[in-house]
């Protein structure tokens, strides 16, 4: 018999899956979903997951956080297990482990966090302070050992990805890594891939940004490193671009029913993406996030294609 709370939910879910197109629904149905191997283990993710900065960020430091557990029950329910988070991002990492222990999803995901202990003008982390932080990621995420924690923004590697480095050695992280969004650091995360231990990397790309297509991603492939895609809609600047369009009937012969799911999918493609992981503070978009993971990705030619219709559009 369905609790009253699962009964609700069950059904809020049927309501949103009846909007989706009728593709989408068969892809659901098929249990089609599609999953990279991280390149050192062999292990599975899911190609989509979810993100907790921006819109996430924001709701998590609200008094109500029903809708963000939505979101979590939607990534979950729907075959969805990575989840990015932060002690950077606000409240989000705090929030995302107290709603997935209430929720009784703690064990189903698979928690990606970080740490940065560099003070905001630059200069060194200190050991502890950086243990004293991953030690309050373990608290709020309750969780141990946790999945992956990377370095964010390669803030002080040498001493940061030591303390990390450390803890894999305990078993207390399966996996370690390291994060940067910023095309300026770009020669940076090369030379951190090359002569660090790293087995993810978490870096920007879209189908409007694909300057880590050109020297990240393949080294990625050539040294068998993982890769988060962070920020795959541009933050909101492809939203802009495609504001009142309707996606191309082209794109929906592989399942971009959505401007969400074309540009997911459209990440997704690149041989190297592990997993893609937009952030949403709301159920629906997590339901269309996770249905990019279903179905078919274009193929190398249709990427091209997507590039080209997305290049020809004004800029935001």
């Amino acid at each position: 018999m369905l609790t009253r709370r699962e009964y609700l939910w069950n059904s809020a879910l049927l309501g949103a899956a009846c909007a989706l197109p009728a593709g989408l629904l068969r892809a659901f149905e098929s249990g089609d979903l599609i999953t990279r191997a991280i390149p050192k283990t062999g292990e599975e993710l899911p190609i989509v997951g979810l993100g907790s900065s921006a819109t996430f960020r924001s709701v998590a430091q609200s008094d109500d956080k029903t809708a963000l557990m939505r979101v979590i029950e939607t990534l979950v329910h729907n075959g969805g297990t990575v989840l990015d988070t932060a002690p950077a991002y606000g409240a989000s990492e705090e929030v995302c482990g107290q709603l997935a222990r209430d929720g009784g999803m703690t064990d189903k995901i698979f928690w990606a966090t970080k740490v940065n202990v560099v003070p905001r003008g630059g200069g060194s982390a200190n050991s502890d302070a950086a243990r004293a932080q991953v030690e309050r990621s373990f608290d709020r995420i309750g969780k141990d050992p946790i999945d992956l924690i990377q370095v964010h923004n390669l803030a002080d590697l040498p001493t940061q990805i030591g303390v990390i480095k450390e803890l894999r050695e305990d078993g207390r992280i399966r996996y370690i890594g390291a994060t940067s969004t910023r095309h300026s650091r770009y020669a940076d995360l090369e030379k951190a891939m090359r002569n660090y231990p790293l087995d993810f990397i978490g870096v920007d790309y879209a189908v409007d940004n694909r300057l880590s297509a050109e020297r990240i991603l393949p080294l990625a492939q050539e040294l068998g490193i993982a890769v988060l895609v962070y920020v795959p809609f541009g933050r909101t600047r492809l939203w802009k671009r495609v504001n009142g369009m309707e996606v191309p009937d082209w794109a929906r012969e592989f399942g971009a029913d959505s401007w969400g799911r074309f540009f997911i999918k459209f990440a997704a493609a690149h041989p190297a993406v592990t997993c893609v992981t937009p952030a949403t503070s709301k159920a629906r978009h997590m339901l269309d996030n996770i249905g990019a993971a279903y179905g078919e990705l274009p193929d190398a030619a249709t990427q091209r294609k997507m590039e080209q219709f997305v290049d020809a559009l004004p800029s935001a």
